[in-house]
């Protein structure tokens, strides 16, 4: 089995190292129809008079094309800025559709053969170590030297992990003209699924989606024979799969919007916004389904389950974020602060975002229904501002990339707005807590040691005292590592739920008389 997983070692690392050149390959040459095809109709003639010395011409990579392409573009827009000709200066970006037109070469030629010999070869590579794992091991998890291993203790591997996610990030969402053979790649499944040609978030949400399945089967190797585990690594295989992938692909073959039916404000930060409410007003009786649904989730849905289930049925079963950090991030569930410090910093910064975000949102409707625009420009600024700090570097390079350096809930418990809302509801009025036997409590600490939410869960198993956080994903892994059973998640009456004089066993609690 050892060399089983050494062949799936040696695949997932050329999958990778294909997936990583596949940028740098080929050649790029700028012809008069792409530029026609790919710009708005307002801006075909500027576009055409601007890039007119690189039609013809031939690029040996990328990054000699896009060079060109910011020094012609940026020079016409700036001598328009310094006459302050606004209303002439080019705001659309158009160096990404253009980048992914102009390539040629091998990528472009045979698209499916990279993409095999990349994802393909990586996830196989994967599943043949994923399989022999635990193999031998009975059910149950142990200390097992996650302390000293080079990825999973902030080690040398882990660091080049990390540094590796964080790059693909920022390359992801703010030099998307850099992957676009990678794109290019993916055209023909998108093709199958949508009508449409790849874009850079089909990219991503195809590795998005992958690296949850293929991680998802680590888990079941990982927490054999925990049955709420299984059921839940399957929950959220199945939503990322469907709902966040291959529905939205299929509402827009139909001509519908995109649309992640599980994606819930103020997560979905922009469900407000009027593009959207547009686009479903328009898109008939499907459309109003979303608008009504979305609503409904925010109003009633995200109360009632949360009382029901705490915040554990969306943050753990459901959310495309917590699905990749319960797969693709459990390794590093460890590496989360528990310390009182990292505690405060938490509850300020999360709740920060979500008024920022109700703010935002508020505004933005307001700014839909009546005649005047509320703040002026400034709210399109406002919607910048939050897409580019909290939407894309907090939610992405820093809450995926961080992994490895932070654990694996980073975004959750320092940034998501949603997590926020449903922590209140959680804390306040919900039937949800983890309920603990302190006179079985040994003090073993895997309890907090794997707590991904940087809870110190032992502290309150000491004194045999209910835990009630609103950070507390329910996620139950405190309790599947338990070797005394002393953990238990209850969805149970509301009357006892906080138990404020927990029995405490220590030397100054019990005293015993000589006679």
């Amino acid at each position: 089995m050892k060399f089983l997983q050494n062949i799936g070692l040696i695949l997932f690392i050329l999958g990778l190292l294909v997936f990583t050149a596949l940028p740098f390959l080929g050649t790029y040459q700028l012809e008069p129809s792409m530029v026609e095809e790919h710009t708005k109709e307002m801006h075909q003639e500027a576009m055409q008079e601007i890039l007119e010395p690189m039609v013809g011409k031939t690029y040996s990579s990328n990054f000699s094309f896009i060079k060109a392409y910011n020094q012609h573009f940026n020079t016409y827009n700036e001598a328009l800025k310094e006459e302050q000709a606004w209303d002439q200066v080019i705001w659309d970006d158009y160096l990404f559709p253009l980048t992914k037109a102009a390539s040629s070469g091998p990528v472009a030629e045979a698209p499916n053969l990279f993409m095999a010999l990349s994802i393909g070869l990586a996830v196989l590579g994967g599943l043949l170590y994923i399989f022999p794992l635990y193999r031998n091991v009975p059910a149950g998890i142990k200390h097992d030297g996650i302390y000293f291993s080079a990825m999973k203790a902030r080690g040398w591997l882990g660091i080049i992990t990390g540094t590796y996610l964080i790059g693909f990030y920022v390359i992801l969402y703010w030099y998307p003209e850099y992957l676009a053979n990678l794109v290019i790649m993916v055209d023909p499944l998108s093709y199958l699924l949508s009508g449409n040609p790849a874009s850079q978030w089909f990219l991503y949400g195809l590795i998005y989606t992958l690296a949850i399945l293929v991680m998802g089967i680590r888990m079941f190797r990982k927490y054999k024979g925990n049955n709420y585990q299984t059921i839940r690594t399957v929950s959220v295989m199945f939503f990322q799969l469907s709902f966040a992938f291959l529905i939205p692909e299929i509402l827009v073959l139909f001509n519908m919007p995109w649309h992640d039916f599980k994606n819930i404000w103020p997560l979905d930060y922009s469900f407000f916004y009027e593009y959207r409410i547009d686009g479903m007003l328009s898109s008939g009786a499907l459309g109003m389904f979303m608008l009504v649904w979305g609503i409904i989730l925010i109003v009633i849905g995200v109360p009632i389950f949360t009382y029901f289930y705490g915040k554990r049925w969306y943050c753990s079963w459901v959310c495309g974020c917590g699905g990749l950090a319960e797969t693709l991030g459990d390794p590093y569930r460890q590496l989360s602060d528990k310390s009182l410090k990292s505690w405060k910093i938490e509850r300020y910064l999360v709740h920060g975002v979500l008024v920022f975000a109700v703010l935002m949102t508020a505004i933005t409707i307001t700014n839909y229904f009546m005649e005047f625009s509320l703040l002026g420009q400034a709210t399109d600024q406002l919607h910048a501002i939050y897409g580019f700090a909290i939407g894309s570097a907090f939610a992405g390079v820093i809450g995926t990339g961080f992994y490895p350096f932070m654990g694996n809930r980073v975004w959750c418990r320092f940034g998501c707005p949603l997590a926020a809302y449903l922590g209140m509801v959680q804390r306040f009025k919900s039937r949800f807590r983890i309920t603990t036997n302190g006179g079985q409590c040994i003090s073993c600490g895997n309890c907090s040691t794997y707590c991904e939410m940087g809870i110190d869960v032992r502290w309150y198993a000491q004194r045999g005292q209910n835990i009630v956080r609103s950070s507390c994903v329910g996620c139950g892994v405190c309790s599947a590592v338990c070797p005394r059973g002393v953990l238990k998640l209850e969805n149970g009456s509301e009357e006892g739920r906080i138990n404020d004089m927990p029995i405490i066993i220590g030397n100054e609690s019990i005293n015993v008389k000589s006679s």
